[in-house]
């Protein structure tokens, strides 16, 4: 999502004859977007922002030059620099931001993100802005798109319902919102447009997206996530679009219905790849966390998918250490991984986030444990995957290729709609296109290829 937001502000800022600066040195104006998800995110963008307080003093003439410089020339004279704070972390500690750090001029939380235009022009015309109300509802970019790319995000929902009691997002990000249908068709067309080929849809959760429609004769009709899905499809089939994949992120199991089990396995545009957080494989822990699931249900929608779509792609979340987890509920996180066994995990270990429930939960699990817990978590996880990974050995995929290998020019690097790494001799020419790949061997969890023909959607 942040990547979105950020693709979005830059589309803003080029709109209006900015250019973007190579070096943070010569930028006359620094958007930082943040992240609150994790402890360790803030933690880097407080060490950011004293860098960045640094420099700006030194711009600005307030402290001599010191030693904070990257190792970067400066190419041009540079004018007094403006330094802006948004996104979660903006939101979440908008007054201690201010408080502590004197240096940055706009701190600008989620729900004031239309205010950009208004601290641009404050920019451009030299003068403080003051006033930066906030909105009652969270604000759609019209285009989250960085300049000549072949991949892009686009935002369905903002927000979350769900308040797991480790989580921070819905005091972040506020309630759901929706996007109506007819925005994101229309960003799907200038996507096109511009020629790029896979497009990520984005919420919190993409599964409880609902919005109703009104029609001319007052009419209300519901469109949830199953039939946005399909109007998608059918939309960039009829157009004959330049968007050959359509991917999501992210679903929260509770919601992820039979109904749209059955579009992903009619529609081929939809990627045969969902990332379903589990977070834990014990259901007095999922029950603690507030997940709305036991590992039961769990187990039973992945048979379900997996029933109705064989070459289906699962990824996971999985956290570990979480308040009174005792080892026999560890062991069943274990033993669900093992059950499931998902082609890739994003596993972590339990950060008390202040704000939440489980913040003030007893029995919380000593830090050397919770790291114990997570490095076994990752060792089985890597076993898995290498396993999972060497069955697709010996089959011809169709590869979304991405950029030049950074190991050899004379290689690509592309990606199937499992979101697996392919690594295979090619013409740069073709980034950007889909090609035919053969997976003849594998090296850590990036394949080696041969590169049979083009397949261009």
């Amino acid at each position: 999502m942040n990547k979105a937001e950020s693709a979005s502000l830059e589309q803003l800022l080029l709109a209006r004859g900015w250019t973007a600066s190579e070096y943070a040195e010569t930028a006359d104006l620094v958007i930082i977007n943040t992240c609150s998800v994790r402890a360790t995110a803030e933690t880097r963008i407080h060490g950011r922002l004293g860098w960045y307080s640094a420099l700006k003093k030194e711009r600005n003439g307030i402290q001599p030059a010191s030693n904070h410089r990257e190792a970067r020339p400066c190419e041009v004279p540079v004018k007094k620099l403006t330094l802006v704070v948004t996104g979660c972390m903006a939101e979440r500690l908008k007054d201690s931001l201010k408080r502590d750090f004197p240096v940055v001029d706009y701190v600008v939380g989620t729900f004031k993100k239309q205010h950009f235009q208004d601290i641009i022009d404050a920019v451009e015309q030299n003068r403080e802005l003051v006033n930066l109300e906030e909105d009652a509802v969270y604000s759609f970019a019209p285009l989250s798109y960085e300049p000549g790319a072949f991949q892009a995000f686009v935002p369905i929902m903002h927000g979350c319902n769900n308040f797991c009691s480790y989580c921070i997002v819905p005091y972040v990000r506020g309630r759901e919102i929706s996007r109506p249908a007819d925005e994101i068709l229309k960003e799907i067309d200038m996507l096109s447009a511009k020629n790029v080929k896979e497009v990520t849809l984005l919420g919190q959760n993409v599964n409880s997206y609902r919005f109703e429609e009104t029609s001319p004769d007052g009419t209300v009709h519901l469109v949830d996530f199953p039939e946005l899905l399909e109007r998608i499809a059918v939309h960039i089939r009829e157009t004959k679009s330049s968007i050959g994949w359509v991917r999501f992120m992210s679903s929260h199991p509770k919601d992820l219905s039979d109904r749209l089990i059955d579009i992903i396995a009619k529609e081929r545009v939809l990627c045969r790849h969902i990332h379903l957080p589990v977070q834990n494989g014990s259901t007095a822990v999922l029950k603690a966390m507030n997940r709305k699931y036991t590992r039961e249900q769990y187990l039973e929608l992945v048979d379900k998918i997996r029933k109705r779509i064989p070459d289906v792609s699962l990824s996971t979340d999985i956290l570990v250490g979480f308040p009174g987890e005792t080892e026999e509920d560890f062991e069943q996180t274990v033993s669900l991984m093992q059950q499931v066994r998902y082609e890739a995990a994003y596993m972590y270990y339990y950060n008390p986030r202040e704000g939440t429930v489980a913040f003030s939960m007893k029995n919380q699990i000593p830090m050397e444990e919770k790291k114990r817990r997570v490095a076994k978590i990752i060792e089985v996880q890597l076993a898995i995957t290498k396993e999972q990974l060497e069955q697709r050995i010996g089959e011809k995929v169709l590869v979304l290729v991405e950029a030049e290998s950074r190991g050899d020019s004379s290689e690509l690097l592309g990606r199937t709609e499992r979101d697996e790494r392919v690594v295979f001799k090619g013409d740069k020419s073709l980034i950007g296109s889909f090609v035919n790949v053969s997976l003849d061997e594998l090296n850590g969890n990036t394949f080696r290829g041969k590169l049979i023909d083009t397949d261009e959607n």
